[in-house]
């Protein structure tokens, strides 16, 4: 049983057009060319299935609004409407517009109490803020009241219009000490600076790392920086390690199939997949 963190569905309303990340297609080439493009009614009919053939318990999808920047959106609306049509297999993300102020605190609560959805969702490099910035923290105070958890964007980012330090993991560390209660998920794992993440989630119980848009194979590659997240991963941080597979950036099979290639155990192997994820999510 696995839950994905984060996914993509084949609908138009989930794959606007968006400029901002044509450099990602570069880099995600080759693994692009291994999951099926295509967008639309039979696309999601075989999305589907193939979750039901991986026994994926919860599937999470991501709103993102990033309008002042971007003029990009993926609406609460369209995630909430998936998540109604298919309440067993998806959960989902808002996103709001921080530069909106006070909109977008009054669209998050919205997004939570009349939408039903479960978290917010913060791309800071998409935002060009970086992790602690004062409009960011405003969203996280809310998170706390609402009791929702926030999945953070972390590490380099690969949009030749933003820059790379909106991701530093070590801002997290001022983020948590002045909001203990808030649940995070640091998301990709905060590479090139994978150190840091790791020294700000030992610090607080409540940050939690999301394994995803990487090769998961990387983590027992020597050199490849992302080791520790391995070693810390199977030990003292076993239970914070959270599966992703950021699909269509990577083909679902290949991100699981190489997760249980880590030899982690079964024990910890389950909580990377599911377990994990489930305390995060508080789904059972």
């Amino acid at each position: 049983m696995i839950i994905d963190f984060s996914s993509r569905p084949p609908l138009p309303d989930f794959n606007p057009q968006a400029g901002h990340l044509q450099n990602y297609r570069r880099v995600y080439r080759k693994s692009e060319s291994q999951v099926d493009r295509d967008v639309g009614d039979k696309a999601f009919e075989d999305y589907m299935a193939m979750y039901d053939a991986m026994d994926a318990h919860r599937v999470v999808l991501k709103a993102r609004d990033l309008e002042t920047t971007f003029g990009f959106k993926i609406s609460n609306e369209t995630v909430a409407d998936l998540c109604r049509r298919y309440p067993d297999r998806f959960i989902g993300f808002a996103g709001v517009d921080p530069h909106k102020g006070d909109a977008a605190l009054d669209e998050l609560e919205h997004a939570v109490r009349d939408l039903g959805l479960l978290g917010l969702n913060v791309q800071c490099f998409e935002h060009r803020l970086p992790i602690n910035d004062p409009k960011l923290m405003r969203l996280y105070e809310k998170c706390v009241e609402l009791d929702i958890p926030v999945n953070i964007h972390c590490g380099t980012n690969f949009s030749l219009q933003s820059e790379m330090r909106f991701g530093q993991p070590l801002l997290l560390d001022s983020v948590l000490t002045s909001l203990p209660e808030l649940r995070v998920c640091a998301s990709p794992p905060g590479w090139p600076w994978v150190h840091e993440l790791l020294a700000v989630a030992w610090r607080h119980p409540n940050l939690w790392i999301g394994i995803l848009a990487i090769r998961q194979k990387l983590l027992a590659v020597n050199g490849s920086g992302y080791e520790p997240l391995l070693t810390y991963g199977k030990a003292i941080l076993a239970d914070r390690m959270i599966f992703g597979s950021s699909y269509p950036m990577m083909p679902v099979d290949r991100c699981v199939s190489e997760i249980r290639s880590l030899e982690l155990g079964s024990d910890v192997e389950q909580k990377w997949l599911f377990g994990n994820a489930a305390r995060f999510l508080r789904v059972g």
